[in-house]
């Protein structure tokens, strides 16, 4: 029996590919972690509606797409959550080289009469306020635990940081001065290159406001203590 020779990839080839994966890594990681997760998520409910109906998924038509974004509408989604979808299937196009379908007029159409039937009203979180955040205080417990958690809550609130902004943050990002914290915020939902940006807290018992400012050296910030402290 001949034994046939196994084809080898030349080297040239292999390098190429690992190159197209590192461009393909490279091309996700231009959008956040929240916002690749929801377009992930987004784009395996199109795929499986459209393959559901036999339809061509990618290129997807123009029709198939505004039938999928009427469906949404249908079945009570928000306005906000069918202009994402429709986002992350044209995003998934435009890296896969092909047209996005949202460019066609017909789905424009179908947007713009989802915004105008359904709504574009944004739900507003209310804020902390400082009642909620001393009740939340008071219930901290005397341990090592407890005390990170004071720190971290009230370090949040003081500056009015974000979610993201406090779970970013290392103990290598605060620096402790004679008038209060620096704090070096590396990437936020406003800076998404990671440009960085200094935060300065000042000390005391009440604060007018805390300035932000870009990377560089530590801003000299407006400070108003309380007189007690």
């Amino acid at each position: 029996m001949t034994i046939l020779p196994v084809p080898i990839a030349p080297a040239e080839v292999v390098l190429f590919q690992d190159h197209l994966a590192s461009a393909a890594q490279y091309a996700l990681a231009e959008k956040c972690d929240a916002t690749r997760w929801a377009f992930a998520s987004d784009w395996s409910d199109f795929a499986g509606w459209a393959a559901g109906l036999d339809q061509a998924v990618a290129p997807a038509w123009a029709a198939t797409v505004a039938a999928y974004l009427a469906s949404l509408a249908g079945h009570g989604l928000k306005a906000s959550t069918i202009v994402r979808r429709a986002a992350a299937i044209g995003y998934m196009h435009r890296i896969a080289g092909h047209e996005p379908p949202a460019n066609a007029e017909a789905v424009k159409a179908v947007l713009r009469g989802i915004k105008r039937r359904v709504g574009v009203a944004v739900e507003r979180k209310a804020p902390a306020t400082a009642r909620a955040i001393g009740a939340m205080l008071k219930k901290m417990p005397e341990t090592l635990t407890g005390k990170r958690d004071w720190a971290v809550l009230m370090l949040g609130f003081t500056a009015a940081f974000r979610r993201s902004e406090i779970v970013g943050l290392t103990v290598a990002d605060l620096q402790r001065t004679t008038d209060g914290l620096f704090v070096l915020i590396r990437r936020s939902k406003t800076d998404q290159e990671g440009e960085g940006h200094i935060v300065a807290i000042p000390r005391g018992g009440k604060l007018s406001r805390s300035r932000r400012s870009r990377t560089g050296s530590p801003p000299s910030a407006s400070r108003k203590a309380d007189s007690s402290t």
